[in-house]
Formats: structure tokens, C-alpha cells, sequence
């Protein structure tokens, strides 16, 4: 495993728990390595505390864990309303915005592409250039992110565009709601028990 998938599978699962989506983790540098972090809540926001929060959280994990052998500076950062595209799902999500697309290699002659994204298709990501459609193989894109457009500020404004993996923070915290529903049911029950009894 790379090591920056050996550090997102690290830190995702507290970053979830703390209510915040995982969007890249990039690492390089090579007088200064950088490692970044990029994340952000579930509406899409990140304020300043929250990346002071993340921070500490992604430090003590790290600190724990020494993925990393040489000094390092960590940076936590929002992706910002034209994010990068990261997941095959992120394609889908974002279907109907306009985004840049970059191949590894070329696809059907040309490595760079700016259209709409028409979602999906397998392991395919579908984008219309200029009323051509492509289908460009997800393992082959280099670089991908959302192009600042009117219609994607609206849609933040409006609050509906909501991030890849949103219901993945709102499942973490249901649970967590019903262990912590639990616990409580649990502790009243042995707070009602007579001094020196155990129920059954």
C-alpha cells in the first residue's frame, strides 16, 4: 500500500467519527515533504477551528502510528467549491457540473478534457466536450476537479451541493447516537438497582 492510502485508511475512520469527510491526502517535497490533508463537514463547510480540530486528530494518530520516517510539515485545508474529484462516486455525484479532466495517457487522442460530466458508466467516467460524449477509464484519470461556474456557486449557496460520502457521516453518527442511547439506558438501570443487588 502507497503511503498516502496507508495514511488516509489511518486517519478516516476518526475523521468520520469527528464528523468530517476525508477528500485527499497528498504528500511530497523534497527538501520540506508537505503532507496535506484536505477535508471537510458533511454541508461542506470547514472554518478555521475545524481544521485546527482535524489537525490535532490527524497529529496524534500519526504520532502513534510513524507512517512517516523523515520530518514532515502537516497541512489541513477545505477543497473549496471547485474540489478535486477524487472517487469513481465523485464523478456521479457531481453529475451535470463542468469539471477538468486529465489522463495519464490519452484517451480517444487527446489527454485533457472540459465539459459536463454526465455521470457513470462501470468503471467509466462519462463527460460531454463541447457536444462530443467521452468515456474516459477512472484508473486512467491523473487529475480531475470541479470548474468554478456559476451554477456550482448557486447550488453551494443553496446548500445542495453536498459532498461525496455526506451519508457516510450521517450513518457514523447514527450509530453513535445509539451506543450513546444505549450506555445511557444501561447506567440508569444499574443507578435504579438497590445497594448491594444484581439483576439477573
Amino acid at each position: 500500500m502507497e503511503l498516502t492510502s496507508r495514511i488516509a485508511a489511518l486517519i478516516e475512520p476518526s475523521l468520520l467519527a469527528m464528523g468530517f469527510l476525508l477528500v485527499r491526502v497528498r504528500f511530497g517535497g523534497a527538501k520540506r515533504p508537505v503532507l496535506q490533508i484536505m477535508a471537510e463537514r458533511p454541508d461542506g463547510t470547514m472554518t478555521v477551528e475545524d481544521c485546527a480540530d482535524v489537525s490535532r486528530a490527524v497529529s496524534a494518530i500519526l504520532d502513534v502510528e510513524d507512517p512517516i520516517s523523515s520530518e514532515y510539515v502537516l497541512e489541513v485545508s477545505s477543497p473549496g467549491i471547485d474540489r478535486p474529484l477524487m472517487k469513481l462516486d465523485d464523478f456521479r455525484r457531481f453529475s451535470g457540473y463542468e469539471a477538468k479532466v486529465e489522463t495519464v495517457m490519452p484517451v480517444e487522442g487527446r489527454k485533457r478534457y472540459r465539459g459536463r460530466l454526465t455521470g457513470i458508466d462501470g468503471e467509466d467516467v462519462l463527460i460531454t466536450v463541447d457536444g462530443q460524449d467521452y468515456r474516459l477509464p477512472f484508473p486512467l484519470i491523473g487529475e480531475a476537479r470541479l470548474v468554478l461556474t456559476d451554477d456550482l456557486i448557486a447550488a453551494s449557496l443553496k446548500g445542495t451541493l453536498l459532498p461525496p460520502g455526506a451519508e457516510d457521516v450521517a450513518r457514523v453518527a447514527a450509530v453513535a447516537d445509539a451506543e450513546g442511547d444505549e450506555e445511557t439506558i444501561d447506567d440508569a438501570a444499574v443507578a435504579d438497582e438497590p445497594a448491594g443487588e444484581k439483576t439477573a
